[in-house]
């Protein structure tokens, strides 16, 4: 039985802690994050996480920002990376809970990255590719 069986400001903060855990540790993701990031600012990049989620996922209202800004400004970020992100995101909801709270985040997930994705990368008059448009299913990590 996965540990959580709500989602609540707790569970999101495992949730966002776990995560980030193994994106700093990844070989593909960790030296974009962790170039972004310095070490000092990983607590101020964790609790925005959280403001972050929990506003996607109980829509509290918490989350203020510009990300779409923040992620064109990363060096290193390339479209070959969401999937890797999203594989990671939704095996870290997998082990945390069951089914049908994972398949909540995993969905938001998507949304998100499809649409980070198109705000960062899509220039007028480019054909948006396929895979960037749904949910991404990827192998298990």
């Amino acid at each position: 039985m996965p540990p959580f069986t709500v989602i609540d400001e707790d569970s999101i903060k495992a949730m966002v802690h776990r995560f980030y855990e193994r994106v700093r540790a990844d070989a593909d993701l960790g030296p974009v994050f962790n170039g972004a990031i310095t070490e000092a600012g990983w607590p101020v990049h964790l609790a925005r996480m959280c403001a972050f989620w929990s506003s996607v996922m109980l829509t509290t209202g918490r989350y203020s920002g510009n990300p779409v800004a923040v992620h064109r400004a990363v060096s290193g970020i390339a479209p070959t990376l969401f999937p890797r992100w999203l594989a990671l995101f939704n095996d870290t909801a997998q082990t945390l809970f069951p089914p049908q709270l994972a398949d909540a985040f995993g969905d938001k997930a998507a949304r998100i990255a499809a649409s980070m994705q198109l705000a960062i990368f899509h220039r007028p008059g480019d054909r948006p590719p396929a895979a960037s448009l749904g949910r991404v299913m990827t192998a298990p990590v």
